[in-house]
């Protein structure tokens, strides 16, 4: 059962990062008392900062043409090459 919790708790709408559309963060009791405005710029800093979650990273890279497109796209014209050589 939970009883009465009393914190601070920001609500960042607007988050600057691609992935996350709002976050909200609890605040240190000993911060509580601190400007608003300092501590919702701090918070959009943090979230800025943060990348894609472990499961959506992008797989766009030149690690992924390397590996997952240009042997594919390799090996079809070399068979290409290969059956119009013999005909």
């Amino acid at each position: 059962m939970i009883r009465g919790i009393s914190r601070q708790i920001i609500e960042v709408r607007e988050t600057g990062n691609i992935y996350y559309e709002s976050a909200y963060l609890v605040v240190k009791p000993e911060y509580a008392s601190a400007e608003r405005e300092l501590l919702e710029k701090e918070a959009r800093k943090i979230l800025r900062s943060l990348d894609a979650p472990s499961g959506m990273k992008k797989a766009r890279g030149t690690s992924f043409w390397l590996t997952r497109v240009v042997p594919p796209a390799a090996v079809a014209a070399v068979a290409t090459v290969l059956y119009f050589a013999a005909t």
